[in-house]
């Protein structure tokens, strides 16, 4: 028999079941996004600055949705770190497809992505945009099962979940055994502007990817 999920509705557990999925809490693990960034230019932080009150200001007129996140943080995002640019090779809403058998069943998990990040024809990141009212970790089963579809089994891959307010970045090594780590969350609503930390990180790990290319 043959069940289809969409990725969108699976859960943590059921990819643990049906891919052996494992979490690792070894910060050793998912170590990228903690040193060895790089800097940013005035004028990528005086933008960011710009995104985080353009949020703000979105957050004055409630619900923020999808959309309206999309339009004022994470596309301001990308072309503030010149991922529009070549070598980068942007795409939206790419389907994606990854089963689990045994004996008797077969499982096929089906979804699009909001958002692809490509380097040298890597995929080095996802970034998903969730309604505001939603911490992104609501959206890691779901990242995690189209981060599975990621073709290159012995190499690293990363993701980014965002509901505009709050950024949390994952990696996945599928091997054998596919495992998975997050990093801290981020907020822009913290003093700081942790803007400016997502946009380091997300240039570090596409840096990473493309070495490992």
């Amino acid at each position: 028999m043959v069940q289809t999920i969409q990725a969108k509705e699976i859960s943590l557990l059921e990819l643990e079941i049906l891919f052996q999925l494992q979490r690792v809490e070894n910060p050793q693990f998912f170590y990228e996004w903690q040193g060895n960034l790089p800097e940013l230019s005035e004028w990528q932080k005086q933008l960011l600055d710009q995104i985080k009150a353009g949020y703000l200001n979105l957050l004055k007129k409630p619900p923020l949705l999808e959309k309206p996140i999309n339009l004022a943080v994470v596309s301001p995002l990308l072309f503030t770190g010149q991922f529009y640019l070549s070598p980068f090779d942007l795409r939206a809403e790419k389907n994606v497809e990854i089963s689990a058998e045994d004996e008797e069943n077969s499982v096929i998990v089906k979804g699009n992505l909001d958002t692809l990040v490509l380097k040298d024809k890597l995929w080095v990141m996802v970034i998903e945009s969730k309604q505001a009212k939603f911490s992104p970790e609501a959206g890691l089963a779901q990242i995690l099962a189209y981060m599975l579809n990621h073709p290159n089994p012995n190499n690293s891959c990363f993701g980014m979940i965002t509901n505009g307010g709050s950024f949390l970045f994952v990696k996945l090594l599928k091997g054998e055994i596919p495992q998975y780590g997050t990093s801290d969350l981020f907020r822009i609503n913290n003093q700081k502007n942790n803007l400016y930390d997502v946009l380091k990180i997300l240039k570090h790990l596409i840096g990473l990817a493309s070495v490992d290319a």
